[in-house]
């Protein structure tokens, strides 16, 4: 157990996003093939639940997404994008900044960078259509 469990502000829910250049192809494969729902359809990105808490996201590729990370970015889902901006800054993560909203996925995040490079996205879903953890599911 990690000795520090109580100070840790809570993880709810997990996305991870993949980036693709064609993103007709790459939704019609986990659509159809996989058998993915569509949980939320933001546009250039849709996100689809894979497990209770667990969703996959992909997106059109972008000028925006990092390419150290390979066109992956591990996004933790939390209510309190702050405390956990406070404290990744308090224990030297390097971060890209204050927590902001973003307008046109509805979400408040930021984004940090593991010892390894990798793009990790803290955020909260602000659209009303997001399944809240916890909620009822209906798994095809």
């Amino acid at each position: 157990m990690n000795r520090n469990a109580a100070s840790v502000p809570p993880i709810d829910q997990h996305v991870t996003f993949i980036y693709t250049a064609d993103l007709e192809r790459l939704v019609s494969f986990y659509e159809e093939v996989v058998g993915l729902s569509l949980v939320l359809d933001q546009g250039g990105c849709r996100i689809y639940r894979i497990a209770a808490e667990a969703f996959l996201g992909i997106c059109r590729a972008s000028k925006e997404r990092p390419e150290e990370s390979g066109g992956i970015i591990l996004t933790f889902v939390t209510q309190d994008v702050p405390a956990w901006h406070q404290r990744l800054v308090e224990a030297d993560v390097p971060v890209d900044g204050e927590p902001r909203v973003n307008p046109n996925y509805r979400i408040e995040h930021f984004f940090a960078w593991d010892p390894d490079g990798r793009s990790i996205e803290f955020q909260r879903f602000l659209s009303p259509q997001w399944p809240a953890a916890g909620s009822e599911i209906a798994l095809p």
